[in-house]
């Protein structure tokens, strides 16, 4: 094998048919949900010019969110999952023709824009459950590695190029009722997705699914905290987000190096090196030691922080983003791999929601923690030490989970077949 193809990003997962439309379907909606995502706390910024009341928006995303995460996995192990993202997709649309209608009264309501944002997040918690299960329906297990690097280009290239879109747009627009012209785009990318999804196949719920209940919830938590290879990508990342997500700070290291300028770039650093990852992920598909993966990507990631926390030039600083980003994206491809590889199909959507919380909690936590210990240690101090204490951190983890360290993708893949071959006894002797 050549040294291109043995790097190169593999896209073989889109030569299926349902995967294809799935994929250009969120490529299409991750653009124009980026764009509200941006022109949202904008709104809010213009109404009231207050920081702490555009901060309230993470808060009332939050409170859903974490309730409706176990909701949307227990409702996407029992019905089929491509009708549940159809569904939210809807909802979404709806949402947004309500915040585009709002923008087009001369005084938005404020109270309107948080609804709308705390309902996106509720919706959000009932698709992505059923949206991370259905990869494992669509592709072989052995392509999943690469169906995974794919997931994170399609974000990559929304959060790089949507928030640069909606600045155009804002521009061009003005604000007040313009901004309602910049949410029509967000409606017409609902229009795209939900034609491309209505073209995909049914995705029936396994034979024998868990009708959802706070006994089938408990259920899936059970089963994540006995599987140590599943319990080290949720803490993992929970640490690394935690101790390590600078995000907070991006303003104050703009001002030291080189004011409002510098801003974007230091946002879209992160973002440019893990795609940079992504395009070069063809090794990924050889490297069967995953939880190893995800401890090495987990380490470099504070390292990356680590550089950017002691820098005092703007070249420095770009460095250790991108390094935190292509390390962030590897540790994204193995940790998806280990989940939609290993767990039995039954309960998918229920994991999936424990694993949207695990992804979702570490950056909020790591918000709090670099903005508090700034204030000790000053704004370097606190990412430098963030950055060491995300290393020590998934040292102390690698040492306390070492079946995790060890966890090799085949033995999961066999475990998978195992666990699904007993359902599918019990689905036989029941119908018997």
């Amino acid at each position: 094998m050549s040294t291109r193809k043995r790097f190169a990003l593999d896209l073989s997962p889109l030569r299926r048919r349902d995967f294809r439309l799935l994929y250009s379907a969120m490529t299409v909606t991750s653009i124009g949900s980026f764009i509200t995502f941006v022109t949202i706390p904008y709104q809010v910024t213009k109404i009231t010019g207050d920081p702490l009341l555009v901060g309230l928006i993470g808060i009332c995303e939050l409170v859903p969110l974490l309730f409706m995460a176990f909701v949307g996995g227990a409702l996407a192990d029992y019905v089929d999952r491509r009708v549940l993202v159809f569904g939210g997709e809807v909802a979404q649309l709806s949402l947004t023709v309500l915040l585009l209608l709002n923008a087009l009264l001369g005084e938005p309501h404020l109270w309107l824009l948080y609804l709308i944002a705390a309902l996106a997040a509720a919706v959000d918690g009932l698709q992505r459950p059923a949206l991370e299960g259905l990869t494992p329906r669509l592709v072989d297990p052995d392509k999943i590695p690469a169906a995974s690097a794919l997931t994170s280009l399609r974000h990559q290239f929304a959060s790089i190029g949507a928030p640069a879109i909606a600045g155009l747009l804002i521009a061009a627009f003005g604000t007040g009722r313009g901004l309602a012209w910049v949410y029509a785009i967000d409606v017409a990318t609902f229009g795209v997705s939900l034609a491309l999804l209505a073209m995909m196949k049914a995705v029936p719920p396994p034979e024998l699914a868990d009708r959802p209940s706070l006994r089938s919830v408990a259920t899936g938590l059970r089963y994540a905290v006995r599987r140590p290879e599943l319990l080290g990508t949720y803490l993992v990342d929970i640490n690394a987000m935690a101790f390590g997500m600078p995000q907070a700070l991006y303003p104050f290291f703009a001002d030291r190096l080189g004011g409002p300028a510098v801003l974007g770039l230091l946002y879209a650093a992160p973002s440019v090196g893990s795609m940079l990852a992504t395009l070069t992920s063809g090794w990924t598909l050889r490297i069967h030691r995953h939880g190893l993966a995800v401890v090495i990507a987990a380490g470099l990631w504070g390292v990356g922080i680590v550089l950017f926390g002691i820098s005092n030039a703007l070249w420095l600083a770009i460095v250790g983003l991108l390094v935190a980003g292509a390390a962030d994206m590897i540790s994204g491809v193995f940790r998806s791999t280990i989940w939609n590889q290993t767990i039995p199909d039954h309960l998918r959507g229920r994991l999936a929601g424990i694993e949207m919380l695990s992804y979702s909690i570490g950056p909020l936590l790591g918000g709090v923690r670099s903005g508090g210990m700034a204030k000790i240690v000053g704004v370097g101090g606190s990412v430098v030490w963030g950055g060491a204490l995300c290393i020590a951190g998934t040292v102390a983890l690698a040492a306390a989970l070492p079946k995790f360290v060890k966890y090799d993708g085949r033995d999961g893949l066999a475990r998978k077949e195992a666990e699904e071959a007993e359902r599918a006894a019990l689905v036989a002797s029941s119908a018997g």
